[in-house]
C-alpha cells in the first residue's frame, strides 16, 4: 500500500464523461477531507462509490446503516438516501470517489448489483481497488468521441467485479444472509407453489413482523411485493418460452383466474399478458 505522503488529492476528471448509457462525472482522490456530520446528513441525488484507500471511516445513513469502515471498504451512495461518512477521531484517512448517473446504473440498482440493503462492501486490498478506479479514467485521447463509453464500459466492469468480490466475501456467516435466503425463498417456485411470506420468516427463524420490517428496512418494499415481483418476472420468461396457456400460467402462479393474473401483470409491466407475448414473439 502507498505510504501517506504518496497520497495527493487529486481531480481525475475536467469536465463529467457523458453517453447514452449515462454519465460519470465527478471522480478524483481526495485526502483528510473534512466528514459530512451524522447530524446533518446529505442526499447526493447521484449514485457514488467512495473507496477508502488509507485510515478509519465511519458511515451512516438515515435506513439506520451504520458501519465502522477500514481500508478496502467501499460505500455505495444512492440518490434518495441520506448519508454521512468521514475520518475517525481527526486521523489521517483518503478516499477515492466516483460521482455517475444514468439508466445503466438505474438497471444495475434493479437487478440487485447495486442494492441499498448492502451500503457497505468489504473488498480488502485497497490499492488494488484504488488502481482498478483510477484505470476506468486512465488519459486517453479524451475528446474522442468513443471516450466516454469505453469509460463507461470500464466502470460497469469494476462494479461487477467489486459485486461478485463482495457477494464472495459474504458468505453464509455474514450478518445478512438472512435476507439472501429469504429472497431466494421468495423468489424460486417450489414444487408445492409459492411460499408465503410468513412461512419464510419461520425458515429463517425470524418473528413475522419483525422480518417484514426488517426486509422493508434493508430493501425498500415488502416481502409480499418482493414476491409478486418474482412471479411476474417468471411469467415474462414462461410467456416467451411459449410452453404455456395464459390460464396455465396464472394456475402456476396461484391467481384465481386469468382476469386477476392479467391485471398484476399490467400493473407491473405496463402490458396485458397478451399484449406482452404478442411484443416478444410476434403473435
Amino acid at each position: 500500500m502507498p505510504s501517506s505522503s504518496s497520497l495527493r488529492t487529486q481531480a481525475w476528471l475536467e469536465s463529467p464523461l457523458r453517453s447514452p448509457l449515462g454519465e460519470i462525472e465527478l471522480a478524483g482522490l481526495l485526502r483528510n477531507e473534512a466528514g459530512i456530520d451524522p447530524a446533518r446528513m446529505r442526499i447526493l441525488r447521484r449514485f457514488a462509490l467512495v473507496l477508502v484507500v488509507e485510515g478509519r471511516a465511519y458511515y451512516r445513513d438515515d435506513r439506520g446503516g451504520a458501519r465502522d469502515l477500514v481500508p478496502g471498504d467501499v460505500i455505495a451512495i444512492f440518490p434518495e438516501i441520506a448519508h454521512a461518512y468521514g475520518g475517525v477521531g481527526g486521523s489521517e484517512w483518503s478516499q477515492v470517489y466516483f460521482v455517475f448517473s444514468g439508466p445503466v446504473f438505474d438497471l444495475c440498482r434493479s437487478r440487485g448489483l447495486l442494492d441499498p440493503a448492502r451500503p457497505v462492501w468489504r473488498l480488502g486490498s485497497p490499492e488494488y481497488w484504488r488502481q482498478r478506479l483510477a484505470e476506468i479514467v486512465s488519459p486517453e485521447a479524451a475528446h474522442r468521441p468513443g471516450a466516454p463509453l469505453r469509460a463507461m464500459g470500464r466502470l460497469l466492469e469494476v462494479l461487477l467485479e467489486m459485486s461478485a468480490a463482495e457477494s464472495d466475501a459474504s458468505g453464509p456467516g455474514s450478518a445478512e444472509a438472512w435476507l439472501e435466503k429469504s429472497r431466494q425463498l421468495l423468489g424460486d417456485r417450489q414444487a408445492a407453489g409459492w411460499p408465503a411470506p410468513q412461512v419464510v420468516a419461520r425458515a429463517v427463524g425470524m418473528n413475522y413482523e419483525n422480518f417484514r420490517k426488517r426486509f422493508v428496512q434493508l430493501t425498500g418494499e415488502s416481502p409480499g411485493r418482493f414476491q409478486k415481483r418474482r412471479r411476474i418476472d417468471w411469467a415474462c420468461a414462461a410467456i416467451y418460452q411459449g410452453g404455456h396457456s395464459l390460464k396455465e400460467i396464472a394456475d402456476e402462479l396461484g391467481f384465481c383466474d386469468v382476469f386477476h393474473f392479467s391485471k398484476a401483470f399490467k400493473l407491473q409491466t405496463g402490458l396485458t399478458p397478451s399484449d406482452y407475448r404478442r411484443g416478444m414473439r410476434g403473435k
